[in-house]
């Protein structure tokens, strides 16, 4: 046996580190399992294809996790403005123009703060977590992979690709959509794939950096645009697996002519292409987050439709709410593995976890329908959304982590 630990958080991805430090200040011996570390930054790097929409809450987590300042002095591009509209391509005349036209922009300025957000690659973030874990006492990193969890609600076994072992009351799943420990504790889970394929392509634009977000919605899936630093962009492009199987098999000249063709003429042009990458469209949502002595956070809990970018800011949600849980059972004496003290963690985040994916469920059959009736909501919703002033300031608060479903 390697040893015992009070708590054994499997997968040091940013949620895991970041559980990991929420828990720092605390007298818990805690053990961080993560086969895989980050590459350490360097200012030459091309930038990574895997990027969050990180939200002000997000911000504020990783801001008191100490990790924030870190992440500034390496790569981070703030955006102030996010645009979402549709191309109609069977509208017509001037009636069609006015349909093509038909926007819906959110600024910071409507909730009064300086950003939306900031656009950060996920490896970075992981980087800089991992990085404010070094030297704490409480927390032992273990770079082994897991062979086997052997889930019991009094003691979980730990078994390592390495032959050894450890053994906890709590363990914690931030092993991402293919969750070991969801799968060992048979916490169940409602999962399906979507019909499209995203592809993500990072590119360097004629433009310099933008300040805005933006995805246009096409009848074949939408296109979107995230600014990087500099004169750069993530791309991302919704289709049917053929078509982006098409796209794939390209070279990079006839992917930026294709590009260019299909893109709003927003973008710019395109300098080169630097790396692309394409992954299927997965919802998943657990039956359960908690049992005695489990708990499942980030995308072992809940895997959402990327459309909104909200998937890493639900699971920084799950740590804050974690940590707040795992805290105030400690000042109370209470065992942080009881289901009592674990519900009070679920019930704080399920509800909210499920309403949004409900949200961008409805969002993305809104969107991919071309049904005649569903394209009139499209454009009511649209129209309601640029001039209701009160509804876009409520949707943004919720996106941005300030409110809760």
């Amino acid at each position: 046996m390697e040893g015992n630990y009070d708590l054994v958080i499997v997968g040091g991805g940013m949620v895991g580190a970041a559980v990991a430090l929420s828990l720092a200040d605390t007298e818990l011996k805690i053990a961080l399992l993560e086969r895989s570390l980050p590459e350490a930054f360097s200012a030459d790097q091309p930038m990574d294809l895997r990027v969050s929409a990180l939200s002000p809450a997000s911000i504020d987590l990783l801001n008191q996790l100490g990790a924030w300042q870190t992440l500034l002095s390496w790569r981070t591009c703030p955006y102030q403005r996010m645009r979402v509209w549709e191309l109609d391509e069977d509208a017509e005349g001037v009636a069609g123009q006015a349909a093509r036209n038909l926007a819906t922009e959110f600024s910071a300025q409507d909730i009064a703060i300086p950003e939306l957000g900031y656009i950060v690659e996920n490896r970075l973030v992981q980087r800089a977590l991992l990085d404010q874990l070094s030297g704490v006492g409480n927390v032992t990193l273990i770079t082994d992979g897991v062979e086997r969890i052997d889930y019991s609600a009094a003691s979980t076994i730990i078994e390592l690709d390495s032959g050894k072992s450890l053994m906890t009351p709590l363990v914690v799943a931030a092993d991402g959509g293919q969750s070991m420990v969801r799968d060992a504790a048979a916490l169940g889970a409602h999962q399906w794939d979507y019909e499209q394929l995203a592809m993500v392509i990072n590119v360097e634009t004629v433009l310099p950096q933008q300040d805005i977000t933006w995805q246009q919605f096409h009848p074949s899936g939408p296109r979107a645009l995230l600014p990087l630093p500099g004169s750069n962009a993530s791309l991302v492009w919704y289709d049917a697996p053929d078509r982006i199987q098409q796209l794939m098999a390209m070279d990079f000249e006839q992917l930026k002519a294709t590009i260019e063709a299909n893109f709003p003429k927003r973008l710019g042009g395109i300098q080169s292409i630097q790396t692309r990458a394409s992954f299927p469209l997965r919802r998943l949502h657990a039956q359960r987050y908690i049992d005695e002595g489990v708990a499942l956070l980030g995308d072992a809990a809940h895997q959402i439709n990327p459309l909104a970018g909200q998937g890493v800011n639900l699971g920084f949600q799950d740590v804050a709410a974690f940590s707040d849980v795992i805290h105030d059972a400690l000042v109370q004496g209470e065992s942080i593995s009881s289901v009592d003290v674990l519900k009070r963690y679920e019930q704080r985040r399920r509800k909210g976890n499920l309403l949004m994916m409900q949200a961008m469920d409805l969002f993305y059959r809104l969107f991919s329908n071309q049904r005649k009736p569903l394209k009139l909501a499209r454009n009511l919703l649209l129209g309601l959304a640029a001039v209701a002033k009160p509804a876009r300031i409520k949707a943004l608060r919720i996106a941005s982590g300030i409110d809760r479903f």
